[in-house]
């Protein structure tokens, strides 16, 4: 009776581990969808203190990761945990690495944001980077919900945002290209613009990517470097 009464009370306690690894990735992915709405605000409203708090806070995401990932490495080493609960713990380690690199994204955007605060301003207020870094905000805040959630359909659907993005990349890419075709004096203060975009464009990346470690999670199948029609296959087969 002891033992198994020792062996009930070892599970629980891993159970709790595992659940307070899981609300750590919630806490970093949080601090991490403040650091992409406030460095977009920073660089449309031209905001340079917030770009340099945006640009502060960095180390707490980078803090973040080095203790999630540490717990994990403490977890493996004391529980050697197999099957979903291993799974777990891979998918932790990838999620919060790719986490990380939003967060230098949105230090990126930051820092171009205080770039672009000292150059002449356009009448949109950079208003197509507003709305694509709306976007990608909405897209993260929507892969930590299908992660806490462990809901592969949900992770499939926000995958498939990452399309939309895209295409809003693209658009911006071209605007600026043509301004900078029209207008060579806007030639420095496009190419901010453009690494501006290029890094939102990345965090939808990201974003996907954490998507997929839900479906890994759940399914039990790598899907990674496949397109949205193979990933709707595992999900919904």
């Amino acid at each position: 009776m002891k033992q198994r009464n020792r062996g009930h009370h070892i599970s629980q306690q891993f159970d709790a581990e595992l659940e307070d690894v899981r609300n750590s990735v919630l806490a970093m992915g949080g601090l991490v969808e403040q650091q992409i709405i406030q460095a977009i605000t920073a660089l449309v409203e031209g905001d340079i203190k917030l770009a340099e708090m945006v640009i502060d806070n960095d180390m707490k995401v980078n803090s973040a990761e080095v203790a999630i990932d540490e717990e994990c490495t403490h977890i493996i080493a004391r529980r050697q945990p197999a099957a979903s609960d291993l799974r777990l713990i891979i998918a932790v380690i990838k999620t919060i690495t790719d986490l990380e690199r939003i967060g230098d994204q949105a230090e990126r955007i930051a820092r171009m944001g205080q770039r672009l605060a000292e150059k002449e301003r356009p009448k949109n207020q950079y208003g197509e980077l507003r709305h694509i870094g709306e976007l990608v905000a909405k897209m993260v805040h929507d892969t930590l919900d299908a992660f806490a959630r462990m809901d592969a359909e949900a992770a499939l659907e926000v995958a498939r945002q990452d399309l939309v993005i895209d295409q809003e990349y693209d658009g911006v890419m071209r605007q600026a290209l043509t301004f900078m075709m029209e207008d060579p004096r806007s030639i420095t203060r496009m190419l901010d613009v453009m690494w501006t975009a290029r890094a939102i464009e990345r965090i939808g990346d990201h974003s996907k990517n954490i998507c997929e470690y839900v479906i890994y999670l759940v399914k039990g199948k790598d899907v990674r470097h496949t397109g949205i029609g193979e990933l709707a296959k595992e999900v919904k087969g």
